[in-house]
């Protein structure tokens, strides 16, 4: 269903995103990201003189090398249209992230090392939605190698996640029923708790 009509408006500025996973023939993945800022009108910059309507004031890359246990192999920026000429110097500093593991809590990880200084407001926001991309595509992968088999016992890590994974909801009732804690549990007992 698309958005309800909008009321008389007109275009400013346009951000476009597109991210793209590969899965490597070295057994690693690729997981791509591209960033485009556009404004509908031209302006002057300081650095690059005139910018006109469409033409990029931001065009960054970024390229992240992981394993099928989410551990970070390699990293490589790329900021071919910024507004400041030394923008584009900041992004060696994006291979501090090389070692560390996507996992729960990784944007704070991200703005942990890369945050402030230390990084570029627009590649570091991109590496953080990177993570759930980099999900998207292994999981289909360890799902087959049986790498995302619970132990038998264990609380699947899914589960409150959000809203579709609930532990009172119809998706943890079917897929784990023991971890569900709706009203109505299969086993007959009162839901409630998380157990």
């Amino acid at each position: 269903m698309p958005l309800s009509p909008p009321v008389a408006r007109r275009p400013v500025h346009n951000r476009r995103y597109d991210f793209q996973a590969f899965q490597r023939e070295d057994g690693l993945w690729d997981i791509d990201a591209h960033l485009v800022d556009s404004k509908s009108y031209g302006f002057d910059n300081a650095y690059r003189g005139r910018v006109e309507a469409g033409e990029p004031i931001h065009g960054m890359w970024l390229r992240l090398t992981i394993d099928e246990d989410f551990l970070i192999h390699g990293i490589e920026a790329v900021s071919d249209h910024t507004p400041f000429a030394t923008c584009p110097q900041i992004t060696p500093n994006f291979r501090k992230m090389v070692g560390e593991r996507i996992a729960p809590g990784w944007r704070n990880k991200v703005r942990e090392k890369l945050g402030g200084t230390e990084g570029c407001t627009h590649l570091v926001e991109m590496l953080g939605a990177l993570g759930t991309v980099a999900f998207q595509a292994v999981f289909p992968s360890r799902e087959r190698s049986g790498k995302n088999a619970p132990r038998p016992g264990r609380r699947p890590a899914l589960i409150d996640s959000c809203y579709a994974f609930a532990s009172d909801g119809p998706v943890v009732r079917r897929e784990w029923p023991e971890f569900y804690t709706g009203p109505d549990r299969p086993d007959g007992t009162a839901g409630g708790a998380a157990e």
